[in-house]
């Protein structure tokens, strides 16, 4: 798929009602690629944007971004300076995505797109890159190349990855590997505690010194 820019679509209802039926409805639809069953809480997003710069103007990229639970977080956190980028694999929510928030610029495409879409926007290295994806998103493509490869090589030596997994599943061997992946791929990987106002409870892994790894 070809990174697309989103334009602008008509208002949509921002209720966190409305956006737990939009999440109810693919999670339906496609369980595989949405699998949650509501928006993170704001308790999570403020959990995944604490490690944001909060001076200067930083290239934010989030990945998987979904109807905007760390969108706005990300935007107070770095006060609006950011160049923030938003990746985005859902039609329907990269449109209401672009509607919410007009200053994040709204990719649609697969977040292993990545380094072609920084290329093509003369970006070198970014420093953040914040995850709503599942675990499955992780695993290696058909060029044998795993997201955690791409991550590490978009950020820069001082960067910060910012992932989360819910309570209920981090024992479950899928979530074991792609804890080791990810630890394999950075020096320093830190677990919060519980944010238990979420549905379901979560944690956040802080992941820094990229470890660029030959051939990945």
């Amino acid at each position: 798929m070809t990174a697309t820019p989103i334009a602008t679509v008509a208002i949509m209802s921002r209720s966190p009602w409305a956006d737990t039926g939009l999440f109810l409805r693919e999670f339906v639809r496609d369980p595989l690629h949405t699998a949650a069953l509501a928006p993170s809480s704001p308790a999570l997003a403020a959990a995944m944007a604490a490690s944001l710069p909060g001076t200067g103007a930083p290239v934010v990229v989030e990945l998987g971004p979904g109807t905007g639970a760390f969108t706005g977080v990300i935007q107070e956190r770095t006060g609006g300076r950011a160049l923030h980028i938003a990746v985005e694999l859902n039609p329907g929510w990269a449109q209401l995505l672009a509607q919410r928030h007009p200053q994040v610029e709204v990719v649609l495409a697969d977040a292993r797109e990545l380094p072609a879409l920084l290329a093509d926007r003369g970006i070198a290295a970014v420093d953040a890159i914040v995850s709503g994806l599942p675990w499955v998103a992780y695993s290696p493509g058909p060029d044998g190349r795993g997201l955690h490869t791409m991550i590490t090589e978009a950020l820069a030596p001082h960067g910060v990855f910012t992932q989360f997994a819910y309570i209920w599943t981090r024992w479950a061997p899928p979530a074991r590997r792609q804890l080791a992946d990810l630890r394999a791929h950075f020096a320093e990987v830190v677990i919060s505690r519980p944010v238990w106002r979420n549905l379901p409870p979560a944690v956040v892994y802080e992941a820094r010194q990229p470890q660029r790894r030959h051939g990945d």
